[in-house]
């Protein structure tokens, strides 16, 4: 198997991977401030039931050491906060500053404070083996330059029995939902990022990232090479999303 297959790949555009590391920064910096509003918007609010039944399948515990990759404006950190009443050990990491600055701010206004903020790459994650029970991204993986890199690194940081999460967009199979599916995603979605977020490109760039990402049953695999002992998956609304449950 190749690996990390779309590390040269930033949308449909053939880049370096040093490249598309910066690109993907660039992104995030443009958008940081109105990310939140522009995922309302472009899923008319139903990306919060995606989370909400995210966290219901982890069910994560307190006591529990969570780690949430790519979570810079806490939106699933919030969530296990809440889940766990405030006692599990969350620490929440983002290789974007701006990102990580709008979650910072928000888990002020929650008054929440014991919740560790970490600038990093998911590929190279400042953490100790073994340290973890949890590790969750959302909408990220398919951001990162070497996927199999990342997931090695997952695997890494994770105890052993300990579990990954990942809620990513996926691949419709439905070919009369495919067809609406893309026509949204192909005209709706970078006109609302022109109009709410004044970023066109940026949402462009999404749209092309969620069709480059690896199909179900490939990043099944990639899992399980990556070093998880079993990897399975479900989707939600016509496959638009997915989740990926592995264990070490």
């Amino acid at each position: 198997m190749t690996q990390n297959p779309e590390s040269t790949s930033f949308g449909e555009k053939s880049v370096t991977a040093d490249e598309k590391t910066n690109l993907v920064l660039g992104v995030f910096e443009n958008v940081a401030s109105r990310y939140d509003i522009m995922n309302d918007v472009m899923s008319a609010g139903v990306h919060r039931l995606w989370k909400d039944a995210f966290i219901k399948q982890i069910n994560p515990r307190a006591g529990q050491r969570i780690l949430d990759v790519a979570g810079g404006t806490g939106d699933i950190a919030f969530r296990h906060y809440k889940h766990t009443n405030g006692k599990a050990d969350i620490t929440v990491s983002d290789i974007n500053p701006a990102m990580l600055e709008v979650g910072k701010s928000r888990a002020y206004d929650k008054a929440i404070v014991n919740m560790d903020w970490v600038e990093a790459n998911a590929e190279t994650l400042p953490f100790k083996d073994n340290e973890f029970d949890i590790y969750t991204i959302a909408f990220g993986l398919r951001n990162v330059t070497h996927i199999d890199n990342a997931l090695a690194e997952a695997a890494r940081v994770l105890k052993k029995g300990g579990k990954f999460y990942c809620l990513e967009f996926s691949h419709v199979d439905n070919p009369i939902v495919k067809k609406i599916y893309d026509g949204y995603s192909d005209y709706l979605i970078p006109k609302f990022g022109e109009v709410i977020a004044k970023d066109r490109d940026s949402y462009q760039y999404l749209v092309e990232s969620i069709r480059k990402f690896p199909k179900r049953e490939i990043l099944k695999q990639r899992l399980i090479d990556a070093g998880f002992s079993e990897s399975n998956f479900k989707t939600m609304t016509f496959g638009v999303v997915a989740i990926h449950e592995a264990t070490v």
